[in-house]
């Protein structure tokens, strides 16, 4: 799992690749509450779930943790351009319900 961040103005951008699961959402989790710590003051970040390979259950936990973490801060959550396979986990999950799908 790798992550690439970009800010622009009020909108932070996380960008993830590879396989977001057991063995790799440590890591993911540890970077994203890194820069939520250290965006705090933006007004959105966005999700990039583009180049997600694979997501099971402990990727839709990582979401809803990094939606509680941010969400403390004020700052809105989203998802943008999962895969076909990742968007059905994503909506059967309910996690559309908490985190907005652009």
């Amino acid at each position: 799992m790798k992550l690439i961040s970009n800010r622009q103005k009020d909108e932070l951008y996380v960008k993830l690749s590879g396989e977001l699961d057991e063995h790799s959402a440590a890591l993911a989790r540890r970077e994203a509450d890194r820069l939520a710590d250290s965006n705090a003051d933006c007004g959105r970040v966005v999700f990039d779930l583009a180049d997600v390979s694979f997501m099971d259950s402990t990727g839709i936990g990582f979401l809803i943790g990094r939606y509680k973490k941010f969400n403390r801060y004020g700052v809105k959550v989203c998802v943008a351009n999962p895969s076909q396979g990742t968007d059905k986990i994503l909506s059967m999950s309910g996690v559309y319900s908490l985190i907005r799908k652009l």
